[in-house]
């Protein structure tokens, strides 16, 4: 990882509003996303093709993908879960595929129904079908549960390798997400997970993003002992800090977009996103769902702003 090559993937408009009950209007949605990327965010998530009755939040997924096929300079995630997931991602025009697995059976079982062995097959399958039909779509799997499960507890570095050894080998998948699903982690598990995946991952660590919630807000020290390492891809964020496990009780708020490029460019970090305009890009969601600013870079931007007189928008 080095300081000009540090990947943000933006997962504010699916795994941040994937779990609100009160439902965010589709123009809305939209407007997040190029509000987004207005201000510099050139890798969005956004929209997930599970089933609507189980998320109906996802539901519109397909509209938001078609409306905004114009973001040419963005690549558009889409999560991804079973076969008939993947045929309404391809009909919306999705430009990179996300499927999803976790390190924990419980919590795989929980969250999918599904058994690894069973999933591995599957997963197997849908990127065989994507391989023939589009060679060079970029395809990644979120690994949820690398640190602990809500339903088991503590998981092994060693099993969270193993299962990613068995993504990149068996299944194909080139890129990797690793995801403190419930916001425990502390730099010192960062470092044990992180010295297993350098020791004995087969694939490239450069290849690899990790996927932090704030729970216990300890993100960004997790941020800062990841960098240490140089040899890892980035990390997902979410503008606002909007999002949680729906399956993990506990787990609000995933690492914020805005608390993420402040430090990067603290750091010396060249992350080409317009702090000003992305800590403004997610206001409208959160009017819509009735809630305040709470990230604190956003919180402190939108104050120096509004001190200052600057009420542009992007």
């Amino acid at each position: 990882m080095s300081r000009d090559s540090i990947r943000i993937v933006e997962v504010g408009p699916r795994d941040g509003l994937q779990n609100e009950r009160t439902g965010v209007p589709l123009e809305v949605r939209i407007q997040f996303i190029r509000d987004l990327a207005r201000a510099g965010l050139t890798e969005i998530e956004l929209g997930s093709f599970v089933s609507p009755k189980a998320v109906p939040a996802m539901a519109d997924s397909e509209a938001v993908f078609t409306q905004t096929a114009d973001l040419t300079r963005v690549r558009r995630w889409g999560l991804v879960p079973n076969p008939r997931g993947q045929e309404r991602a391809e009909r919306a025009g999705v430009d990179a595929y996300a499927f999803f697995t976790a390190a924990s059976p419980d919590f795989l079982r929980e969250n999918l129904r599904t058994d690894l062995e069973t999933q591995i097959t599957e997963l197997r399958e849908m990127v065989q079908s994507l391989r023939a039909t589009r060679p060079e779509v970029p395809i990644a799997a979120y690994i949820s549960t690398v640190v602990a499960c809500p339903f088991r507890g503590a998981v092994a570095p060693g099993t969270v390798v193993a299962l990613a050894n068995r993504l990149h080998m068996e299944v194909g998948i080139e890129e990797l997400s690793l995801g403190d699903t419930i916001g425990v982690a502390s730099p010192r598990d960062v470092d044990q997970l992180a010295r297993a995946m350098a020791d004995d991952y087969a694939g490239p660590l450069s290849q690899v993003r990790w996927h932090f919630h704030d729970t216990r807000g300890t993100a960004i020290a997790n941020v800062a002992r990841v960098m240490e390492w140089g040899s890892f891809a980035g990390f997902d964020a979410s503008a606002a800090g909007l999002g949680g496990c729906p399956f993990a009780p506990g787990a609000t708020g995933n690492l914020a977009t805005e608390d993420l490029v402040y430090f990067l460019e603290r750091e010396g970090v060249s992350t080409g996103v317009n702090l000003g305009w992305l800590a403004q890009a997610s206001l409208p969601v959160l009017m819509a769902l009735g809630r305040r600013p709470t990230a604190k870079a956003q919180v402190a931007e939108l104050a120096m702003r509004a001190g200052s007189g600057d009420t542009r928008k992007p």
